[in-house]
């Protein structure tokens, strides 16, 4: 440990670090430090561990996993043609084999909304003994840090042939309870989130700073390390302020589908604490929360179709001891429930909480980031509103209380909605959440901030991907012709000309027929690929979310609907500004309606291998990452080779088929 002195010198002397309270009760040394312990980031450190990589993983919770586990949302979303074909990244697909192994069966809830539903805290154990196996194999070395947070960082220009600025060094919390239990899983996050992120000592928690500082003292290579963002909201994105974007996005032949003319970063997809619940023989009186009252005009089973307990019940069960008497709804048939089942709740006017105004929103922008100093060396606070997340955790909890009890229904006729009594909530710390109050330790994000890529020729402002690189819209519908301008229709008409063969003969004759892009946009850079529908889950109009009478933003959902298979750029997971820096997860660039698409559990996992990969080979190559995009020998030679490695290490980064010459994708459901 250097002299304190020391230390302070070497802080002062960053741009963005702050002077610490006291010295440093670790100093670790990484190769790759990987921020967010969600599916990208265990499948970064995944990649990382089997190339033989020193690697360090940060997580504000003490569950790897994200969705599947400390999120709740443990129904592996996919799509039937992928599915089919098993085409996805090796870990994942090593990760539904153990799942099945564990259970028995890859689905042990017998739920009707994916193949495979299982336990939250089933899931976390089943990655970490991934990882372990991974470290043993590839002989890396894996350094796990739960129950911490990034607090500074320290940027700086960096000396050795770098066009950009490096992070040199990151400082970091963690937190350990002073009481017997642990603080996290007693306490819902709103509770805790200010004091997790403070140097100081309170009466619950106890701190140790951790510095994070490169493995590797070599001169010869332009980077020592790599951090990879792989936070569910892009915390390391808002911390080091590279160039980003948050919420809808200005409509443009780009994002034709867009909700807002200028534009709104107050308006994300809507956020979930999702919950367990339990099937039990007798009838239970549950009691109403003194909350209640606010937040019972929002419930509703939103379609009078879906206007069934069962239905709802089986539709994300997680677990399933005993099958009960089948029933048929549209063709999908499944069990109803029986006791000892037990169903994991996420449901749009369920207990999703959608605000989307400047008051209510949870990610704060860039501005009201600076307003609040949480910029300023010292001063993050985790870049989220405590009251939004305090919110929606009683909204979740009266949402189970109207599941079971509720008699109103705010979308739908009198008399819909019945009393369900023989259900329980879950909670302690062995419920499937892990919790003392039973809500998932951490809030399942949808939509996170999302930087812009590197500038180029073609993208002056940045790269991103956007809803017409993906999208099977169809834009010649009377929507887009009454509400686009001319030359914005006109725009989008010449880019659709680019996605049909005959445009190479006759861009005029596909101009005037195509409706739509016959696939997607195909990247001389891919590393990775995905597959989901554009899926919202809109932010409401007013504010106060819950209040009687609001409704969903208007033309919210017009870009929902199918997508090619896609993939995933190189150009996607490179911020501007800083070369060490490598984005995985939800905050890779993508435009607002793109992002509703790449945002699920395969895709998620996909990009963490490739951000794994490419940390390990700019290492191996003595290159900067962005040099494969920008210098035109790396283009044609070492991005080939890292394409190459990502391929034989079964990551693929395009579909079977794709092909300038192939507009046929009806087949991809």
């Amino acid at each position: 440990m250097f002299p304190f002195t020391l230390i302070t010198l070497q802080l002062l002397s960053s741009n963005t670090l702050a002077v610490l309270p006291r010295n440093p009760d670790k100093e670790i040394e990484c190769e790759l430090l990987i921020v967010g312990g969600g599916l990208a980031g265990t499948a970064a450190a995944y990649e990382g561990l089997l190339a033989g990589r020193t690697v360090c993983l940060t997580e504000i919770t003490d569950w790897i996993g994200g969705q599947i586990s400390s999120q709740g949302t443990s129904a592996l979303d996919e799509r039937p043609t992928q599915r089919s074909q098993l085409f996805y990244s090796r870990g994942y697909l090593e990760l539904r084999e153990r799942i099945k192994k564990f259970y028995g069966k890859l689905n042990p809830g017998e739920c009707w909304v994916s193949k495979s539903c299982f336990m939250p805290k089933e899931g976390h154990k089943i990655l970490m003994d991934m990882l372990k196996d991974a470290e043993r194999k590839g002989k890396g070395h894996f350094i796990w840090f739960p129950s911490t947070v990034v607090k500074d960082l320290s940027i700086s220009k960096h000396s050795n042939k770098s066009t950009g600025k490096q992070i040199t060094n990151v400082i970091a919390i963690q937190h350990h309870s002073i009481e017997d239990r642990f603080s996290l899983n007693s306490y819902p996050l709103s509770q805790i989130i200010q004091d997790i992120y403070s140097y100081k000592n309170s009466t619950r928690l106890s701190k140790k700073i951790i510095r994070f500082i490169p493995k590797l003292q070599n001169n010869s290579i332009p980077a020592n390390w790599y951090i990879i963002e792989a936070t569910e909201t892009g915390e390391i994105i808002a911390l080091s302020d590279v160039p980003y974007r948050l919420g809808v996005d200005p409509v443009s032949y780009l994002e034709p589908s867009s909700s807002s003319k200028d534009g709104n970063p107050f308006c994300t997809q809507g956020f979930t604490y999702t919950f367990a619940m339990e099937t039990i023989s007798e009838s239970i009186v549950h009691k109403i929360p003194k909350f209640y009252s606010q937040y019972s005009p929002y419930y509703s089973y939103e379609l009078e179709r879906l206007a069934d307990f069962d239905l709802i019940y089986t539709y994300r069960r997680i677990w399933s001891p005993s099958k009960g008497k089948t029933r048929t709804f549209n063709r999908i048939k499944f069990s109803i429930p029986t006791a000892g089942d037990i169903s994991m709740q996420n449901w749009t006017w369920g207990n999703d909480y959608r605000p989307g105004n400047s008051k209510d929103n949870l990610i704060y922008t860039r501005t009201q980031l600076k307003s609040m100093n949480q910029l300023n060396p010292g001063k993050w606070m985790g870049g989220l509103r405590r009251e939004t997340l305090r919110k929606g955790e009683e909204h979740s909890k009266g949402y189970f209380y109207w599941l079971v009890s509720g008699t109103m229904d705010s979308q739908l006729k009198k008399g819909v909605k019945r009393i369900n009594k023989n259900t329980t909530y879950l909670k302690g710390l062995r419920s499937p959440m892990g919790t003392y109050h039973g809500l998932s330790k951490y809030p399942y994000i949808r939509e996170s901030r999302r930087i812009l890529g590197r500038k180029s020729f073609t993208h002056k402002n940045g790269f991103s991907i956007n809803e017409i690189d993906i999208s099977r819209q169809n834009y010649r519908s009377k929507y887009y012709q009454e509400t686009l301008s001319f030359n914005i229709y006109q725009q989008l008409n010449k880019v659709l000309a680019k996605y049909n063969n005959s445009s190479i003969l006759n861009e005029k004759k596909v101009m005037e027929s195509s409706s739509s892009s016959q696939r997607s946009t195909i990247y001389f850079d891919s590393i990775g690929i995905g597959h989901y529908p554009i899926d919202f889950h809109p932010c409401m109009n007013e504010e106060i979310p819950e209040k009687a009478g609001n409704s969903e933003r208007n033309n919210e959902r017009q870009g929902q609907g199918k997508t090619f298979p896609f993939q995933i750029p190189l150009r996607a997971i490179l911020p501007q500004e800083i070369d060490n820096l490598i984005i995985a997860g939800k905050g890779i660039a993508t435009s607002h309606i793109a992002a509703a698409a790449y945002r699920v559990h395969s895709f998620e996992w996909s990009s963490g291998a490739a951000a794994g990969t490419i940390a390990d080979f700019a290492i191996n190559e003595k290159i900067l990452p962005y040099q494969l995009i920008t210098s035109p020998s790396f283009q044609s030679l070492k991005l080939q080779k890292l394409q190459r490695k990502l391929t034989d290490n079964k990551n693929p980064i395009k579909f079977p088929h794709t092909s300038i010459f192939n507009n046929n994708w009806n087949h991809w459901q």
